[in-house]
């Protein structure tokens, strides 16, 4: 761990404390859960991001369904999507590897993109005992045309999204995302489509 993430990691425990006494919304009606289509393709950061971590994505994990969606765990949710938001220092792929498309942890560095902070993200709600079936990586694209990754929380309530480009967990049909492609929730190193008209098939992010 670098000095940089240790000194973040200090600096977001008050916000964290914050974070934890915000009033939760009522959380009583369930939201329509994506619908997703057969296999698809691997983005082409996560086919390389696996080739490189292999272990990470030949898991099957148990799928006992969504998680419960508990005002303790949207609280944890919330933790997680801001400490990643403001430890992480954003940088793109070619001013960091001098090419584009790694998806890679930022532990070293501190630094990434999208797909790095989905990765800093998944790891740590899957450390808190959250099943890799309920933390899926989802490809979107933004309003303006360009390609962006995200975290996808499978509840019971529906599914939501963590986003480095926002501090609020939301229901993914409240982001301004069309959402393309996602991890299957029984492999993880296998992707789904979305199914609905806007959701066309894409092979990587930019």
């Amino acid at each position: 761990m670098t000095a940089s993430w240790a000194a973040a990691k200090t600096r977001m425990r008050l916000a964290t404390v914050a974070l934890c006494l915000i009033a939760v919304p009522s959380l009583a009606s369930a939201a329509a859960p994506m619908a997703t289509g057969g296999l698809t393709s691997q983005p082409i950061g996560h086919y390389e991001f696996c080739k490189a971590n292999v272990s990470e994505c030949s898991i099957r994990p148990r799928d006992e369904g969504p998680v419960a969606l508990t005002g303790s765990m949207m609280r944890q949710l919330r933790s997680v999507n801001a400490f990643a938001n403001h430890a992480i220092r954003p940088m793109n792929d070619f001013d960091i590897y001098g090419k584009d498309e790694v998806w890679a942890y930022p532990d070293k560095l501190g630094v990434g993109d999208c797909e790095d902070y989905v990765l800093a993200k998944r790891r740590m709600l899957a450390a808190k005992g959250i099943s890799l079936s309920n933390l899926l990586i989802t490809v979107v694209r933004k309003p303006d045309g360009e390609g962006h990754a995200v975290l996808t929380v499978r509840t019971d309530k529906g599914d939501y999204v963590l986003d480095n480009l926002s501090e609020a967990v939301k229901l993914w049909t409240d982001t301004p995302y069309r959402f393309l492609k996602r991890q299957a929730s029984e492999h993880t190193g296998r992707w789904v489509t979305i199914r609905g008209e806007s959701a066309p098939l894409v092979g990587s992010v930019k």
